[in-house]
């Protein structure tokens, strides 16, 4: 029986099309993403208001400042210093309310809240 696989034609056109779908598949994923997270509706009311830097530095006093430091800069939790450099709107909100990174615990202030917060991590 002759070997197929190795004619290299074929091997050619394998990989021609492995190609392809894997550059179909990395837009089309980043897509369903990016739907599923716009369609959250807590998210969606967040990036909905504009955000007070002044407030966000309050809550940020009160609320993280134990372990991200006064300003940010890290204590016992990481630095925050250019944050919004690394991590999207999305991923900000998200680390914030989902309690998904021990020992940060899960904390969703309201809308607004989160608006100013946002704003003042981005300030950063």
């Amino acid at each position: 029986m002759d070997n197929q696989i190795t004619k290299p034609e074929i091997l050619i056109q394998r990989i021609v099309l492995l190609t392809l779908a894997i550059l179909l598949a990395v837009p089309l994923g980043f897509f369903g993403v990016q739907l599923v997270q716009a369609s959250d509706p807590y998210v969606k009311s967040v990036l909905s208001l504009t955000g007070n830097p002044i407030q966000g530095h309050a809550i940020f006093q009160i609320n993280c400042a134990g372990c991200h430091g006064l300003e940010a800069d890290g204590r016992v939790g990481p630095s925050l210093q250019a944050v919004s450099k690394h991590k999207s709107r999305y991923g900000l909100i998200h680390q914030v309310i989902s309690g998904e990174t021990p020992p940060m615990p899960k904390f969703q202030p309201s809308a607004q809240e989160m608006a100013d917060l946002l704003n003042y991590l981005e300030s950063l």
